[in-house]
Order: structure tokens, then sequence, then C-alpha cells
């Protein structure tokens, strides 16, 4: 009996609309002399989802070698873990990762096998960054935590990929021999990249849709799940990468942190203004102040832990450096509050796009200042 070549991973909850359409196009997309299986994982769907599965794959099974294998798991323990699951129980000498609800096109599937066969890569990443990809049908404000949570992976974790958050992608198994994985929310791609650090990664461009029938499972929780995903991975980065002696290094290093905490403070920023604004009908300018607010007093505790490595928390101390950086940080308020107010007055730019371009125009000032007098570090170093 010959082996299998590749399995795919389909992980679902509550995709009764989707699976059965999903798992046909898988089916006419893999070319028919390539030995595939797919293995839907689904996580104790109340709509039936595996059974829907099964029962197509029962309907289709003398007519196509195509192998699909349904795992039921008893509670919703969350999409990486999901996608692990598949991966135990996948005979695949490559797999491929890819959602249900047809945001991942399946005629995609071939060309990440062909780029794993033909450049002899390791990783083969769908991308929507890359030249020639794109999204369709999301709207800005998600389009904007998608580009604030890749900057984050790409500068926080040291990664240069145009998308290092796709959920579509293949890869060879065994690259992943000996590994552990900890599962931690809803992008498996980002601990793989930071764990199997040196293999060889290709792009592949494609078109993300937003999903054709059932709701996002994007919510609050899976936000924080990704935080602490991203803060896991780089303590695991630190642990096996040695000490860096060069000053550029050690600078441009420190510099990607703080403005890896600046994009995680414009999130911050952002969120708590919108709330601010909408939930309590506050004027903008108002909702803005308590925006900024927020958003120095998280960003001066994460660089003084993280970024300068200050773990000194006496008192005094703490208060004089929070004093010096909300100084600093006031004088970067002081030109977002002007340009949001010269936009949305002036040029009649709607509210959330004018907070987006302030703050971005605001978040370049801070760091030296903050580098050489708030933590009394050389500028270079």
């Amino acid at each position: 009996m010959q082996s299998t070549e590749v399995s795919i991973i389909l992980p679902t909850y509550n995709e009764s609309q989707n699976i059965s359409e999903i798992l046909e196009h898988i089916q006419k997309s893999v070319p028919e002399n390539l030995r595939a299986e797919t293995i839907v994982v689904d996580d104790n769907s109340p709509d039936n989802t595996a059974k829907i599965a099964e029962d197509y794959f029962h309907s289709i099974a003398e007519k196509t070698h195509h192998t699909i294998n349904v795992i039921k798991r008893k509670a919703r323990d969350g999409l990486s873990s999901a996608i692990l699951s598949g991966i135990e129980h996948a005979s695949g000498h490559t797999i491929v990762v890819m959602d249900s609800d047809f945001s991942h096109p399946p005629h995609v599937i071939p060309k990440l096998i062909d780029t794993i066969k033909q450049t002899k890569c390791d990783i083969a990443i769908a991308s929507r960054y890359v030249k020639g990809g794109s999204i369709q049908g999301w709207p800005f404000k998600r389009k904007l935590m998608s580009k604030i949570a890749t900057g984050i992976a790409k500068k926080g974790l040291g990664i240069e990929l145009y998308d290092p958050m796709s959920g579509f992608f293949a890869f060879k198994k065994n690259i992943i021999d000996g590994l552990k994985f900890d599962a931690i929310g809803y992008k498996m791609l980002l601990e793989l990249l930071v764990k199997t650090k040196g293999v060889k990664i290709q792009e592949v461009p494609y078109t993300f849709t937003d999903r054709k029938d059932g709701s996002s499972k994007l919510g609050a929780g899976t936000i924080l799940d990704y935080c602490k995903s991203v803060w896991k991975l780089y303590r695991y980065g630190k642990t096996v990468t040695k000490s860096e002696k060069r000053i550029s290094v050690r600078f441009f290093s420190k510099a990607a942190r703080f403005f890896t905490v600046g994009a995680l403070g414009l999130g911050v920023n952002y969120l708590a203004s919108l709330l601010f604004s909408s939930s309590l009908d506050m004027w903008y300018l108002h909702a803005t102040i308590l925006g900024i607010a927020f958003s120095i007093t998280s960003n001066f505790a994460l660089n003084k832990y993280w970024t300068f490595e200050d773990r000194d928390f006496a008192p005094k101390r703490t208060i004089i450096q929070y004093g010096k950086f909300a100084g600093f940080s006031s004088i970067g308020a002081l030109v977002q509050l002007g340009t949001v107010y010269y936009l949305v007055d002036e040029f009649s730019l709607s509210y959330p796009v004018a907070l987006v371009l302030a703050v971005g125009t605001a978040a370049f000032s801070n760091f030296v200042l903050n580098k050489k007098w708030t933590f009394k570090e050389k500028v270079w170093s």
C-alpha cells in the first residue's frame, strides 16, 4: 500500500453551512495522482458539523481515492490545539493547514504543494501581503487589526516575512520532529516559524476572501490568546538565542521591541478612544485624551520591563521614570491631538481614519528620548 503524500488539516467549529462544499472543493482541487487525505478536526460543534462531514465522505467514498477522516474532540480547545491534533493523526509527508470557511481557496493547495516540491523549501505560506496577494471583504478596522498583529509578529519575534500571520500554509512534517508546541492562540504558523529557525520558506500570493457563510470566531479572547502566544514565543526565542554583543544589533533589537510596544499601544489607544466616543457618547477629543492616557500607561510598563529590561520597580524610581515617559509621550500626544483635530475639522476625514494617521505620526519620536533620558541608556547602545 502506498503511503499518503499530503494531509490537509481542516479545523472546524459550527461550519455546517460550509463543510460539505469545502470538502468537495478540496477533493476537486487536489490532483488525482496525488495520494491525499483531509482530516476534519471538529471541536464538538452543536450544529452537527462532524456528522455532515462523515456523511459527505460516505457518499463519495466509492468514487474517490481521497480519504476524509473526522476527529471529534470533546471540547472547544482552540484552533492551534485542533491543528496539532490533526497533525498527530496525519499520515502525509506534507501537511497543509487551512480554514473551512472559504477564506482560504482550495485551488491554492496545489500551488503550495508544488512550491515545496519545486523550490525544495520546508514551509510554503499562502500570503496576503506578498506581491500579488490581496484581501477582499474586510472592513477597515479588521485590516488595521491584522496589520498591527502582523507588525507585532515581525518586529517582536524577528520574523522577516510578509505574512507570518497567515492561517493557510504547508510544511514538511519532518521539520517538527522533536519539537514541543504550546498551542496558545489562533496562529499556529507563528509558533512553527519561531521553533524551526533556519528552515527554507517561500511565500505564495493568494487572495483572501472574507468568510462565505457562518460567523467569524475573532473576539476579545482570541486577541488575548494572541498576545499570550507572542509573549511566550518571544521568551522562547530569547532562551535559545546566544547573547548578542554587536551594538547595532542591540540597538535595533530594542528599537524593534519599543515599536512593537508602540503597536500594541496603538491598539489600546484606538480601541479605548472608540469605546469612550461611541459607548459613552463622549466628544471625540475627550475620548482621544483618555485613549492616550491608557496607552501611555500600558506602554510604560511594557517598555520598562521588556524593551529596556529594567526590573527595578522601586516606587520612587518608577514614579520618576513614569513622569519622564509620560512627559516625552505628551509631546507626541500634542501632535496627535492637533493632527486629529485638523484632519477631522479641516478635511472632514472620518474620526477612525484620522485617529490612525495621528497616532502613527506621533509614534516615531519617543524611542531615542526615552532611551536616553527615561531609562538612562546611551542612544547608540
